[in-house]
């Protein structure tokens, strides 16, 4: 007992793990995160109705979205913003690794008949020889990934954008990391059962990391048969540190906004969006 809550509390290297199959594959896990996609008032999985409303409607204007823009969504849940763009008459390619988002998504555009490709899969992994008018990235996606899979995936955009194309996608800002704090909880079926439909105890455990800008929440699931434990780090940038990232990957930086609704940039702001070009 003693060193399995030692192995609960011990500090990982800054990424050092990659579970994103335990939050998006495992069958129960998953359909708790396609449930909060849907919940049309809450920021957690999935921004609340009104500002996906009111992203789509600038991401429409700013980009001249219309008949014939190819646009492609990385991590495009069940559809929220890639419903909306092909509404708009845009030719929509959604990539997402969990099936259950992508099959309510599937339905969903079937239903409509709107123009979209949705492809299950890990986005790190997609290749395409398909080219796209804008590439998106929403709700701080980027911010989960190690330096290396961003530096994959900005090259990867940048290899799939048309000549003039554009990259949108939204960040944690350094003002966020600043608030954040490390602590340690337990909890009977923590997050109201979020991760098994079983009786299991859930540890918690934030990590803080000065140095590197980066945030761990680590999760251990402890239930009678297993022990499973899901790493969610997140990394704050300021702009300076993200477009060093964008330039190191052959990328413009055109513009910033406080975030993927057009907002003007704000320092203060807890996150904010980037524009660039190939």
């Amino acid at each position: 007992m003693f060193n399995k809550l030692v192995s609960i509390n011990e500090r990982p290297r800054p990424f050092e793990f990659y579970t994103a199959d335990e939050l998006w594959a495992e069958e129960h896990t998953a359909g708790q995160m396609l449930m909060y996609h849907l919940n049309e008032d809450v920021d957690l999985s999935s921004r609340n109705r009104a500002f996906i409303e009111r992203s789509v409607e600038w991401i429409i204007e700013h980009f001249d979205v219309g008949p014939g823009v190819r646009i492609a969504d990385f991590g495009c849940g069940p559809g929220l913003y890639t419903s909306r763009l092909a509404r708009a008459q845009a030719s929509v390619t959604g990539i997402d690794f969990s099936s259950n988002s992508i099959e309510y998504a599937r339905k969903t555009a079937a239903e409509e008949k709107l123009n979209i490709r949705y492809v299950n899969e890990n986005y790190l992994d997609f290749e395409t020889e398909d080219r796209f008018d804008l590439v998106i990235m929403i709700m701080c996606d980027f911010c989960a990934l190690s330096p290396g899979q961003r530096a994959i995936m900005l090259k990867k955009f940048r290899s799939i954008l048309n000549p003039g194309g554009a990259i949108l996608l939204d960040v944690y800002s350094l003002g966020a990391f600043a608030q954040r704090e490390e602590s340690a909880s337990y909890e009977l079926n923590q997050l109201f059962g979020f991760w098994s439909p079983d009786k299991y105890w859930g540890f918690v455990n934030t990590f803080k990391y000065e140095e590197e800008k980066v945030m761990l929440d680590k999760y251990t699931v402890v239930e009678e048969a297993r022990t499973r434990t899901v790493y969610n780090w997140l990394q704050y940038f300021d702009r300076q540190s993200l477009t060093e990232e964008f330039v190191a990957a052959g990328l413009k930086v055109d513009t910033f906004f406080s975030d993927v609704a057009g907002t003007p940039f704000d320092p203060a702001s807890g996150e904010f969006a980037i524009v660039a070009k190939g």
